[in-house]
Order: C-alpha cells, then structure tokens, then sequence
C-alpha cells in the first residue's frame, strides 16, 4: 500500500510539474505587461527563458527569468530617439493623410531597426543551437514584430501570442474572425460602432491605406523567415499557427466586436501593480 500511494504521489506532481517557456519578446510597455505575466508564470513553478537583444529600454536581466541575450548593430542611443520619435508622433494632431504620411514615415524607419534585430537573433548560430536543444514547451510572444512565430515555426512549437492590437487588423484576418468596415471603426477615423450609411463608406475608405503599411513592413518579415526556414513562407502562414490569442482588451475601453474561441480577453495586465502612497 505505501508503494502504490507513494507511486500514485509522484504520478500527481509530475502531472503538477511546471512546463518550459520560450519567450520572445517586444521592448517598451508591450514588455512591461508581459513581465507581470511572466513573473505569475513563474511563481507557479513554469521554467522561463527570455531571448533579447543586448541594447533594449527595459528588458534586463533579472533573478526572475533566464535571459540569453544577443548582438544588434545599434546603440543604446539610437534606440532610445527611436522610441523618442514613436511615442511624439502618437500624441500629434493632424488631418488623416498628415497622419498617415507620419505613421507611414516613422514605421520605415522603425521596420529597419526591429528587422535588424531579428535578424541577428536567428542568425545567432550558437544561441538558436541552445534553443533547439533545450526542449520548450511552447513560445510566448508579442506578435506585432514576427520573430517569435519564426522561432515557432522553426522549433516546431505551439505559440501563445499576447497582444493588445495589430496594425490593420491582422490578427483577425489571421484566426478568420468576422471584422466588418460596416460595423467596426478603423484607425485615424474618429468613427464609433454606430455609423450611418455615408461614415460606413468613409470607414470603407480608410482601410485602404492600412493594407499599404501593413504590406510594407511586415513583407521583409516574410523574405526572413522564407530564407531561415528554407521553403515559402507568408505573413498570414505565421500568424495562422498561433494556437491561443491572449488579447489586452476589453468591451468597456473597446467596442464589442466579434472574436474567434482561440481569442481571449486578458485586460487589466496592463501595466504593473502599485501600492498608492495616498
């Protein structure tokens, strides 16, 4: 008997056990939300191991995750006025093709630098040998840069995207959720989910441009992974093998809009939580 409650005992904790995390992640408040995660994650026994470049805002190594870090080609200063130039041109007023020509402008500049980085990560010979050789259970990534669901591809794991929002609607094109102009407004429009006729038109419109940035920054993300994984791959074939959507939202900030069963509401992980001092 104290064989088979023993043997029934071990059996309970492996089933227990903590799985293995390959996070890949992206710098500023998209990181400052996923590390509250992650740091839950980890309380709860999961193994965590985060890839980074060397020169980032605010991933740092910490007692909490194992962080394998790599070389970029840039500086610590040239990516701080990146980041400088981003967060101003949000905050701009402007007429929609001045701020369409801003956003188009900024995401040209941006879209070499972040592709510059994940170019380095997988072509890190020697990190991408550990990576294959250390048996994750799965990737947690921010899909608005693609270099997680490469890694995912390549290492033939499930990926757990964890997202607020997807330039030009990506992610619902990607899981083929229902994401009608008629019915949900679209960026620059001012529009709410209440429009006559002649604004459904005008959100019509305005979805156009979108396609254009989408095309032109995400494309070079094709022409990588197709080169690293050696066969044709597109946006929508990396996006489409994301197995669950943790979406940043909820319907009291955001319109109600249709979602797929694989996409589910996470707000209030945010930002961290403090204690007020009044």
């Amino acid at each position: 008997q104290v064989t088979a409650t023993l043997f029934l005992l071990l059996s309970v904790l492996g089933l227990a056990a903590g799985g293995k995390l390959l996070v890949v992640p992206v710098d500023g408040s998209h990181w400052l939300s996923m590390r509250e995660v992650l740091v839950s994650l980890r309380q709860k026994g999961h193994e965590i191991v985060v890839v980074a470049p060397e020169v980032s805002l605010h991933i740092k190594p910490t007692k909490d995750f194992v962080m394998k870090m790599y070389p970029v080609p840039f500086s610590q200063e040239e990516l701080e006025q990146m980041f400088g130039r981003m967060n101003h041109n949000v905050f701009e007023e402007g007429s929609f093709l001045e701020r369409f020509f801003k956003t188009y402008q900024q995401a040209k500049n941006n879209s070499v630098m972040f592709l510059s980085t994940c170019s380095h990560l997988l072509y890190n010979k020697e990190l991408i040998r550990y990576l294959e050789e250390s048996k994750f259970d799965a990737v947690f990534t921010d899909p608005i840069l693609l270099c997680g669901q490469i890694l995912a591809e390549h290492l033939s794991l499930p990926s757990v995207v964890f997202l607020q929002l997807m330039p030009c609607g990506l992610e619902f094109e990607a899981t083929q959720c229902p994401n009608p102009p008629s019915y949900i407004p679209r960026v620059f429009t001012d529009l709410t989910d209440r429009m006559n006729f002649l604004q459904r038109v005008k959100n019509l419109i305005y979805d156009f441009p979108n396609y254009f940035l989408c095309d032109f920054f995400y494309q070079p993300y094709a022409k990588l992974a197709s080169e690293f994984l050696q066969r044709d791959v597109t946006v929508m074939d990396l996006l489409r093998q994301a197995s669950i959507w943790l979406m940043k939202l909820d319907f009291v900030l955001h319109y109600p809009r249709p979602l797929m069963p694989n996409m589910i509401l996470v707000s209030g992980v945010n930002c961290a939580h403090k204690k007020l001092t009044q």
